[in-house]
């Protein structure tokens, strides 16, 4: 996946802080959904990758359940774990036992599960008025 991660990352449309990340969500039929950082002058606006990527494969009539896996490439040296609003989508359609493959950009890589990343997640179960 390192490959095609690479492939993509100049895609970034990252003209503020030129931080580049680039992702790619694989499905439990085999297929792929890549993604790219969307910046704005309102960073709270903008997309990351990993949220490009999921709501690609949503659009396309994914839902919960049908991922598999995630990787993630940054444009650092070092590998780079998914901000926290990311971590709390990933909860909402992984499973706690799914991969999350991170690369930095000279192909080096890191191994979580959901369930390293996301230890007390907010869930559904959250939401109920007890």
């Amino acid at each position: 996946m390192f490959e095609e991660l690479k492939g993509i990352i100049n895609n970034s449309y990252s003209n503020i802080s030129n931080y580049k990340v680039a992702s790619i969500v694989k499905m439990k039929d085999g297929s792929i959904f890549k993604g790219v950082n969307i910046e704005n002058p309102s960073f709270k606006d903008g997309l990351c990758a990993e949220q490009v990527a999921i709501g690609s494969a949503i659009s396309n009539g994914y839902t919960k359940g049908d991922f598999e896996s995630i990787y993630v490439l940054g444009s650092n040296t070092y590998a780079i774990p998914p901000c926290f609003l990311c971590r709390q989508v990933l909860v909402e359609f992984f499973k706690e036992d799914d991969p999350v493959i991170l690369y930095d950009i000279n192909g080096n890589e890191t191994k979580y599960q959901i369930k390293d990343l996301c230890p007390h997640v907010f869930g559904e179960e959250n939401l109920k008025n007890d």
